[in-house]
């Protein structure tokens, strides 16, 4: 399970600190859904909460405001990354709280 664990790490890591044509602010506040103006506002909490809301509009709005193709790309990924990462996170709790073990106590091997 630690692969998998720095696995996350490391995609987290890179989408937020590498290299990319977005800011790091701006992943950030995609990561994060906090902190955007319009219309990212509106893109990236479409892309958290309901992807399937997502127009050709949102994309042309964000395009519109002077993001570029890849920026808007950068920008929608750490949104679906961060959204993902934050439901993770609250089932890990929750599992946690059922069965009264953290993800990093060792499991029984039967």
């Amino acid at each position: 399970m630690s692969n998998i664990r720095q696995a996350r790490k490391a995609v987290v890591a890179r989408i937020l600190e590498g290299d990319g044509r977005a800011s790091h602010a701006q992943r950030g506040a995609a990561f994060n859904n906090t902190g955007l103006a319009e219309p990212l506002r509106t893109l990236v909490g479409k892309v958290a909460m309901h992807a399937f809301n997502v127009t050709d509009q949102d994309i042309a709005a964000a395009r519109a405001s002077g993001l570029t193709e890849d920026q808007i790309f950068e920008i929608v990924v750490c949104a679906a990354i961060g959204q993902a990462k934050r439901q993770y996170d609250t089932a890990l709790e929750a599992l946690e709280a059922a069965t009264g073990r953290s993800e990093h106590a060792p499991r029984d091997p039967r």
